[in-house]
């Protein structure tokens, strides 16, 4: 039995657009699949019930992001206003480059990679 429990997915294992939320322990998340238009408001719930369980940290590790698109730079950024808001270090790490581009030329590829 895995250690890992899942948040909740979109599609199946086999749907390269499906995105997950895997949550590792409760200050440690990871971040798998598409973070485009299609999965945009799903991840933006995930991440956002992920912070609510986080308590004062969270790290998600964004390792695993297949494809982004600007909607899921959206996210992302929604996700940090959150923490932000909350009290709640959000981390995230391991940013694919597709995804440093489009922040970098959104202005905000240091907001990601520094977290709040």
């Amino acid at each position: 039995m895995s250690a890992m429990a899942h948040v909740s997915r979109s599609g199946s294992a086999a749907d390269a657009s499906a995105f997950a939320l895997a949550t590792l322990s409760p200050e440690r998340c990871e971040a798998r699949g598409a973070l485009t238009f299609a999965t945009a408001r799903l991840a933006r719930k995930q991440g956002l019930m992920a912070l609510r369980n986080a308590g004062r940290e969270l790290s998600i590790d964004c390792g695993a992001i297949s494809q982004a698109d600007s909607a899921g730079l959206a996210v992302l950024l929604d996700w940090l206003a959150e923490a932000r808001r909350a009290g709640c270090a959000l981390h995230l790490l391991h940013l694919p480059q597709n995804l440093l581009a489009l922040a970098r030329i959104s202005a905000v590829e240091e907001l990601l990679q520094k977290g709040v």
